[in-house]
Formats: C-alpha cells, structure tokens, sequence
C-alpha cells in the first residue's frame, strides 16, 4: 500500500484536489472554480453536476501531476461546503433540482414563520443551530413545498438528498452508498446532536420524509471505494468532514479551548469545547466538531457569511482592483484619518445577529473617500465580524477565556496586511501555519489515519508547523473607537 493520500476540497466558489505524501507535504495541486447562479435576488444555486465532474478532474490532474496512478493512493478524503442541499435521483443518479446553496436565503419566510409559531427552542436544543436559511432542512422542505411530484417521489423513496459530501460520495461510489458524515448531518437542522440520530420531531415540522436522507457515519469511516473507471482504479474512501471541521483538525485544533477561523468566501471560527456541548447564549452555533468511535467532540462556532466575498465584490463588483491579492496593496494606501465602515451584510448576517434581511452598506463617506479607504474598510470588516464572534464565544465559555490564540487558514490570509489588520482588531496573536489549505489538510488526514498511515491526533498535532506569528500594535484608544464605529455602523444595516 502505497503512502499517498488524495484529498478533495468542494468549496463554494472552486473545487481542489491535493495529494499528500507520507510526511504529510503536498505533493501536487489541481483546481478549478465553480460557476455561482444567482437566479433571482437572495437566490444561490450550483449545478451538482458540475460539481462532481471538477471533483473528477480536479482529483485526475493532481494525479497526473504528480506522475502516479490510483494504485500508489491509499485512501480519499472528502471536504465539502456545508449546508448545500442536493436533490437526485436515486435510480439515475441525475440531480431534479439544483443545488442550494448556503448563502441562499429563499427559505426566510418559512424560518419566519417557524419563529412566529415558536419551534426555535425545540430546534436549538435538539440541534445546536438557529432557525435561519443558512441551514439545509428548511431548503429541503421548499423544495417539497414548491414541487408536489417531488414530494411524492420523496414519499415513495425514489429521491435522495444530502450535502455536497453526500453526493459526491454517491457518484464516487456509482451510486452505492448513501452516506454523510456527523459534522455534515449535524448542520442540516434534522439531526440530533445529543442522540445521534435523525430527529422524528424535526423532520415532522418540515415534514420530510426520512427516506431521503443518508445514513450517518464518523468522521473517519469506510464510505465505499471509487468506481475504478472515474480515477483510473478503486481508491477507498476514509474521510469525510464539512469544511470548517475539516479546517478545524487540519489546524490541530484538537484539544478543548484551541481556536480556528478560516478566510474564504465567508468567515468560520470554531472553538473546540471538548466532549461536552455547550449551549450558546449568545447566537452562536453548538456543534460537532468531529465524531470518531464512541467520543463526540463538540464546538461553538460563528458563521460569518461574507468574507472574501467582499474582497471579490471590489475586483468584480466595483472594478477598483484586478486581483484579490492586490486589495491588501490598497488597502495600506489608506488615509486613517477616514474612519469609512463597510458592514457587508450582502446576504444578511451571520452570528451573533442572525438576521437575514440585513443588507450591506458603506457609511462614513466623504469626497475625499477613493478606492484605498473602501479597501481598506472592506478588509476591516472582515477583523470586526471576528471579533464579534470572539467576544460572543467568551461569554458563552468561560472555561475559554484565557489567552486567545487564533489559528487561521484560507485564501485571505495570504494577505500580510489583512493578518496584521486582524490581530490589532481583536488584540490577539494571530498564528498563519505553514500549510494554508488547512481543509484538504484535514480530509487527508482523516483518510490517512483511517487506513493506518498518518498519525493519531497527538502525533498528527505534533506536525503542525508555524509560518508567521501577527502580534496586535494598534493603540487602544485607537482600537476602541474604531470599534465603537463599527458597532454603530451594523446597528444601521439591521432589521430585526
């Protein structure tokens, strides 16, 4: 058996594949981005099709680059954007609708009206989440809601659903399993963190039948084995993982109290609270962090919706730069003496507010206002939703409200500047590891310590390397006040 280990990262706007050698270095990369459609206001949807033809190829290039063939890997792990919801078919494996995707917010007014009859805090305490669109279950039940030939299909087992893991897994496999993972199930709103299983009561409320939905497994489980044609050879499958748990372990947040955010299209900070959940008294999520055997490690966690997003809307939106990475260049062009706050609710807010009909704006502005400041102002916003998650988890855990180290991965902490800018907004060290696709890191892991070739979470902590330390240097008069700002300038944006 060969050492080599493949893992794919379906994120929301690409798909990645990266292979991993037995020291746990990266061997090669492919990648290709994801077509996003926005069909009408508010409205987010992916083809599932195109999903998984990029997992294939992406995974075929990294191979090929890398000059070796199915048979030198041992094992597939699988990393996914969570919360998109996939319909198909369980005799044809063809999608009936599209994918909806997590940022969609066409289920706000079943969320609302969920809320006026009250089930919020049956939903929380069966399933650590709030009723809001981010989640897959109120997306399931529109569908059936709009579709009544899909909801009778549903009714007579014809259909599958799942999240984007599930359905690779499914075509993977050519349709022989069915499967998600405890990380994926336990952010759809039906599943029961406390039990373990799918709740009758939730999928009554939404009324959902429960043959649709796939069997729940660990983490680090057997998930079938590729059809041979797809890779060039059967690889089994070892690993699966939502992205942000999966970013969570690649960053060897594995022990209670350890701390992760990651920068891609929107913002996820996770903050291990052991084999305990606790509740969340200030809108954040409890979560499963991972499942592996009989131990259930929990999470809080706070979902930022828009993060890198907001660096993309200045490249394709406004058009004042031409690449991501040149926003940090702007941004440190900046004249400080403009206190501009760009609160970029594009899709509502995410935690500690939770309010889906928020919508963005810019406040602040002045004539002598350019392209430097809104940059600057767009990557700041990102530090302010952090630290409104951090101090939320603070409240909420005491037991972690000693010194704060925050380890980050994603796109955008490549950018210097935003990584300083970070750590001088939530007064904390700011840790960048050596290894930044943390959440391919994560999925890998999972495979390679299922099929007994990479470390146990000790030893696969010991790996994780640092590449650069951001100290906190803004003046604290300084920081409070542009705190302050901030604060005032989301009170504006919200509706609730």
């Amino acid at each position: 058996m060969s050492g080599l280990v493949l893992a794919i990262d379906q994120g929301t706007t690409s798909t990645r594949a990266m292979l991993f050698d037995t020291s746990i270095r990266v061997v090669s990369v492919a990648q290709r981005p994801l077509t996003q459609h926005f069909p009408y206001p508010g409205w987010v949807e992916h083809d599932p099709d195109e999903i998984c033809e990029h997992a294939v190829d992406t995974a075929r290039a990294a191979l090929e680059r890398a000059g070796v063939t199915a048979a030198e890997v041992a094992a597939i792990g699988i990393a996914n954007q969570r919360e998109t919801l996939v319909l198909w078919d369980r005799a044809t494996g063809k999608p009936v609708h599209p994918a909806i995707v997590w940022q969609d917010r066409r289920t706000a007014a079943i969320c609302d009206q969920l809320k006026s009859e009250g089930v919020e805090p049956l939903v929380s305490d069966r399933t650590g989440l709030l009723l809001d669109p981010y989640f897959s279950g109120t997306k399931l039940a529109w569908i059936l809601q709009r579709f009544p030939e899909l909801r009778a299909r549903a009714a007579d087992g014809e259909l599958c659903c799942g999240t984007v893991d599930s359905w690779l897994v499914w075509k993977l496999t050519g349709g022989r399993v069915h499967a998600t993972d405890a990380t994926n199930a336990s952010r759809t709103m039906l599943w029961n963190i406390h039990s373990g299983d799918w709740d009758p009561d939730l999928l009554a409320l939404l009324d959902i039948p429960a043959s649709v939905l796939p069997e729940v497994l660990d983490c680090g489980a057997e998930y079938g084995t590729t059809v041979p044609e797809l890779l060039g050879g059967p690889i089994p499958i070892l690993g699966v993982a939502g992205d942000q748990q999966a970013a969570a372990m690649g960053n060897a947040c594995l022990e209670p109290g350890m701390l992760k955010a990651t920068y891609g299209t929107g913002c996820f900070a996770l903050l291990n609270t052991g084999e305990a959940p606790v509740r969340s008294g200030n809108r954040l999520l409890t979560t499963v962090a991972f499942r592996n055997g009989d131990r259930t490690t929990y999470a809080l966690e706070g979902s930022i919706f828009i993060a890198g997003a907001a660096v993309q809307w200045l490249r394709d939106g406004l058009g004042i730069i031409e690449s991501a990475e040149q926003s940090g260049v702007l941004a440190a062009q900046a004249d400080l003496a403009q206190r501009i706050y760009m609160v970029p609710a594009f899709t509502g807010l995410g935690a500690p507010h939770w309010d889906a009909r928020a919508r963005g704006a810019i406040l602040g502005l002045t004539r002598d206002t350019g392209p430097a400041e809104i940059a600057r102002a767009a990557l700041e916003s990102v530090a302010f939703q952090t630290l409104d998650l951090l101090e939320a988890m603070r409240r909420d855990w005491s037991a972690g409200a000693g010194e704060t180290i925050l380890r980050v991965d994603g796109g955008m902490t490549a950018s210097d500047v935003t990584m300083q800018l970070l750590a001088d907004i939530i007064a904390a060290p700011v840790d960048r590891p050596r290894i930044a696709e943390t959440t391919a890191l994560g999925a890998a892991w999972l495979a390679g310590w299922q099929s007994g070739i990479w470390p146990d979470a000790q030893g696969f902590a010991a790996n994780w390397v640092l590449d650069r330390r951001f100290e906190p240097g803004l003046d604290p008069d300084l920081r409070r006040g542009r705190i302050a700002g901030w604060r005032d300038a989301v009170r504006r944006t919200l509706i609730i």
